[in-house]
Formats: structure tokens, C-alpha cells, sequence
């Protein structure tokens, strides 16, 4: 048996869950898990239908993104989710969907804004949308480029990643992460919700307002802060 059956497993259940939300179509995305003891991380093959996905061919790779155990290609993804794993060692889980909702604010190349109280639920901050990539940039290793596209990003706006752990890369598609990959799909699908609930009031109300700084503080604290009291303790 594997010495990353464990880990197999957990990125197997971790990409199960992202068709099963809805957040995926054919092959178009991918959900990763590190393992920081041992140096390494795993990721879904590259272009295989989730109906026919096994533990197996899970791949796993180090943090250069050279493969380590595994007999298929690992996702085209891969170089972006080891410079994230790489440069942010708070972050245990990565996933990366073209979801219809986000990937739609991410093509028009706009931030998600706190219109309501669900958004207000997880991140006080509007979703970010990292800038059209260079030319550059893109001409070189793109899916490198691509993690730092989104750390640059967060660097230029003095976000932290485990305070907001989504982001929108213009005219592509969304990212999220979280301690646990788990939490990383979950932020998926809240992004993606968040997202539709922001398109849909914006479509009924253009001059839609953002909500209050106090709603902002209130929701997030009562669920998130030192004195919160969502949920059951």
C-alpha cells in the first residue's frame, strides 16, 4: 500500500464533492491536499471525468510540482497550487472550479461586493478580482505566474489568505483554500452562492448599496469572533 494512501483518499473525497455541489463540469476543476510533514501534496489527474475518478489516480507531487508516486499527469493546474502551498503555510487544501457565478464576476473582471449579510457570514472584505495577467507573465511558465498572479494580488491589497480565502483571477476563474481542504470546499461553494446572490441584486438593482460597516462587523463577529455565539458550542 501507498505511504499517501490517506492522502489519496482525502484529495479523491475532496474533488467527489465539487460535482457533487455543482461547482464543476466535465473536468473543469481540481481540489488538492498538502501533506507538510512529508513535503509533498496531492491533486487530481489531469482531464479525468469525475464519474470515473479513483483514489488510485490521485497524483501526488512535491512542492516544485515534479511528481512523486502516481501513472497519470497531474492537473495543468499543479505549478499554481504549489506556489500557493509553497509561499502560504497556513493553507492545507486548494480548490479551483470555473463555477458559472464566479467565473462570471472573474470575466468581467470585478470584485464580489458585501451586498448582504451572507457574504458578511465569512469575509469582511469584498471578493478581490486579481488584474488581467502581463503579457509577460503569460508568455512565461503560465500556471507558475498564475500563483503569483494571486499572491501579488493579495500582497498589493494587504489581504491576509487565512482571512479571506478566495480570490478571482480576471477573465478566468476562482480559487479558494482553507486550513483543511474541506474548508477549501466549502469556501467554493460559499463563493460561488455569494456570487450568484451579488449577480441577482445587482441585476434588480444596479445602484445596488453595500451593506452597513456595522452589519459587516456584526455578522462576521457573531460567528467568528472571540464573543461569537453562532452555532452550538
Amino acid at each position: 500500500m501507498s505511504q499517501y494512501q490517506d492522502l489519496k483518499q482525502a484529495c479523491y473525497e475532496a474533488n467527489m464533492q465539487l460535482p457533487k455541489l455543482g461547482l464543476v463540469l466535465f473536468t473543469f476543476g481540481n481540489a488538492s491536499v498538502v501533506d507538510r510533514e512529508q513535503g509533498v501534496f496531492a491533486i487530481k489527474p489531469s482531464g479525468v471525468p469525475y464519474d470515473t475518478l479513483r483514489p488510485e489516480d490521485i497524483v501526488i507531487v512535491d512542492f516544485d510540482a515534479n511528481p512523486v508516486e502516481g501513472t497519470k499527469r497531474p492537473s495543468s493546474d499543479t505549478k499554481t497550487h504549489a506556489v500557493l502551498f509553497r509561499h502560504w503555510e497556513e493553507i492545507g487544501g486548494i480548490v479551483h472550479t470555473h463555477s458559472t457565478y464566479a467565473t462570471s464576476w472573474a470575466q468581467a473582471q470585478l470584485d464580489i461586493p458585501v451586498l448582504g449579510t451572507t457574504h458578511a457570514d465569512h469575509l469582511t472584505a469584498d471578493i478581490p478580482c486579481a488584474p488581467p495577467m502581463s503579457d509577460d507573465m503569460i508568455a512565461g511558465d503560465y500556471e507558475h505566474q498564475t500563483g503569483w498572479q494571486i499572491i501579488n494580488e493579495f500582497q498589493r491589497r494587504g489581504l491576509s489568505p487565512t482571512e479571506v480565502e478566495m480570490v478571482l483571477l480576471s477573465n478566468h476563474a476562482p480559487f479558494t483554500w482553507g486550513k483543511t481542504v474541506e474548508k477549501a470546499v466549502y469556501n467554493s461553494a460559499v463563493l460561488e452562492e455569494v456570487a450568484r446572490m451579488a449577480y441577482l441584486s445587482s441585476t434588480l438593482r444596479p445602484d445596488v448599496p453595500r451593506l452597513k460597516d456595522a452589519l459587516i462587523q456584526k455578522h462576521y463577529e457573531r460567528k467568528h469572533g472571540v464573543n461569537s455565539y453562532y452555532g452550538q458550542s
